[in-house]
C-alpha cells in the first residue's frame, strides 16, 4: 500500500482532556462506541489501520508523538521506517497498555504467537520498583527477548533484547487496547529532525507519507522516553529522558545507576542498544550553537557578534532560545528599543518575538524565544522552539543550556548536543 497524497489528521483532543477517569479502558471505550463520538470514529479507524496496513499512524503520548505500527508484522515495522527514512539499525520501542499485555510478549506460544496467560518468562525483578513508580509513563526498560518472539525483527535490529513501555497518556494507551497490538512507536518526525509535540509537526515533515494523524493536542512533557537497562551490572541509563537519573536512584536496586550513553553518537562500526544513540537527531535546517550553561553573558555576545559581521558565515537572520540568565534578545539592541520595535510572532511556542538590527550597512532580523528556568519548561518547549525558528529560515540559532545534574536536564542537554553543529564554553 502506499499513503493517500492528503495526509488527513483526526482531532481526539477530547479524549485527552477527559482522561480514564475511574474506568478501565474497555469501559471508556464502550461509553466512546455507544455514544458514536466522531473520536471514538477515528480510533476505531486509527486501529484498523495498525491491524491491517503497512503503513504507520501518528498519535500522541506524554512524551512527543509516536509513528506506531503493529510489532509484530515485518512489513508494518519497515513501514516505519520507509515513512521516516530511518536507518534500519536504529531499534525501535514497543509501546503496551497493560502488564498483561506485556506478559503474552515475553511468552509466546506455537499456538498463541502472541499470548498465552501463564507466565514462564517474567519480567526481571530488578524492574519491579521502577514499573510501580514510574508505569504508566516515560520510561523504556529493555528486556530478553524471548525464544520464539512474536517481535518482528525489525524492532529490535537483531538484538537479543528489546524495549518496551507503557505510556501514561491514556489516549495512547487506549489506541494500543482498541488495536489488540503492541505498538513500534519511534517519533513521528522526519529521521534527524527536531521530535515533533505537535500535530502539526507531524503534518509538516510526514505529509504524503502517512494517512493518518490523530491530534491529541501538545504533549505534556516534550522530550522522549528514558530507557534504562537493568539486565546489566551495575544497571545503566541509555538514553535521558522524561525520568531523571535522581528519580531512578530512589528506588532499591536502582542506587548506583550508571549512564551508558554518550552525547555523541557511536562509532559508526556499533549497533546502538537504545533509540537516539547512534546517529545525528533532533536537528532543525539552522546551524544550532549550543552555549554550556554557567557561561559568561558578555562572552556569548560578543560571540554572536562576531558570527553576524563574519561575511564567511553569512547569517541573516538569527534565533535566540533562552533559558535562565540570558536577557531577551542578549542585549542586541537596548531593551527599550526592543520592546518598542519587536513584534509577537504566533507560534506552537510561546513568547516568540522578532526584531531587528543593524550590522553595518546591513538589516538582520531576530527571533527570540523564552522558554522559562524551568526544565519542565524547557523540555515541553525545546522542540517546538528549534521548529519555529526553522519556519521563519533562520541561518544560525543560539541555544543557552541548562545545568546537566537537574530533573529533565540530562535530556534536554542530550538533545540539544546532537542537535548543535557548535557547543561552546565561554
Amino acid at each position: 500500500m502506499t499513503p493517500k497524497d492528503s495526509t488527513r489528521v483526526a482531532s481526539v483532543a477530547r479524549l485527552n482532556k477527559d482522561g480514564l477517569g475511574n474506568r478501565s479502558l474497555a469501559e471508556w471505550w464502550a461509553n466512546e462506541q455507544s455514544q458514536n463520538t466522531p473520536e471514538a470514529t477515528a480510533i476505531s479507524e486509527a486501529a484498523q489501520l495498525l491491524q491491517t496496513s503497512d503503513i504507520p499512524v501518528a498519535f500522541p503520548t506524554e512524551t512527543v508523538y509516536g509513528l506506531g505500527a503493529d510489532a509484530t508484522r515485518s512489513a508494518a515495522v519497515q513501514g516505519i521506517y520507509k515513512a521516516k527514512q530511518r536507518p534500519s539499525d536504529n531499534p525501535l520501542i514497543v509501546h503496551i497498555d497493560s502488564l498483561e499485555m506485556l506478559d503474552r510478549l515475553l511468552n509466546p506460544t506455537p499456538k498463541s504467537p502472541c499470548g498465552t496467560k501463564t507466565a514462564q518468562n517474567t519480567i526481571p525483578s530488578i524492574y519491579g520498583p521502577l514499573i510501580e513508580r514510574f508505569w504508566p509513563g516515560p520510561l523504556t526498560i529493555l528486556l530478553p527477548n524471548p525464544s520464539g518472539s512474536c517481535l518482528a525483527p525489525q524492532v529490535t535490529s537483531n538484538l537479543t533484547t528489546f524495549g518496551v513501555r507503557m505510556p501514561s497518556s491514556p489516549l495512547a494507551r487506549l489506541l494500543i487496547h482498541v488495536a489488540d497490538r503492541p505498538l513500534a512507536a519511534p517519533s513521528a518526525n522526519a529521521s534527524t529532525k527536531p521530535s515533533p509535540t505537535a500535530a502539526e509537526h507531524v503534518f509538516h515533515d510526514l505529509h504524503g507519507r502517512i494517512e493518518l494523524i490523530l491530534d491529541g493536542g501538545p504533549c505534556g512533557v516534550g522530550v522522549e522516553s528514558t530507557v534504562v537497562d537493568g539486565l546489566s551490572n551495575p544497571p545503566s541509563i541509555l538514553r535521558p529522558g522524561g525520568v531523571g537519573i535522581e528519580e531512578l536512584r530512589k528506588c532499591p536496586g536502582w542506587e548506583n545507576v550508571q549512564l551508558g550513553y554518550q552525547d555523541g553518537t557511536l562509532d559508526v562500526k556499533e549497533v546502538p542498544r537504545a533509540p537516539g544513540m547512534k546517529y545525528r537527531h533532533y536537528s532543525p535546517k539552522a546551524r544550532v550553537v549550543l552555549f554550556e550553561a554557567g557561561s559568561n553573558a558578555q562572552g556569548v555576545v560578543s560571540h554572536v557578534k562576531h558570527d553576524l559581521e563574519d561575511t564567511a558565515i553569512g547569517a541573516h537572520s538569527i534565533g535566540i532560545v533562552r533559558t535562565r540568565t540570558w536577557k531577551r534578545g542578549l542585549q542586541l539592541l537596548p531593551e527599550e528599543d526592543i520592546e518598542k520595535t519587536s513584534k509577537t510572532i504566533p507560534s506552537l511556542v510561546d513568547n516568540l518575538v522578532e526584531f531587528t538590527i543593524s550590522v553595518g550597512d546591513k538589516k538582520k532580523d531576530v527571533f527570540d524565544c523564552h522558554l522559562g528556568s524551568e526544565p519542565e519548561g524547557v523540555a515541553r518547549g525545546l522542540f517546538a522552539a528549534l521548529r519555529a525558528m526553522d519556519e521563519k529560515e533562520v541561518d544560525v540559532i543560539y541555544v543557552e543550556g541548562v545545568s546537566n545534574e537537574e530533573y529533565l536536564a540530562a535530556a534536554v542537554m542530550n538533545r540539544l548536543r546532537k542537535a548543535a553543529g557548535s557547543t561552546f564554553k565561554v
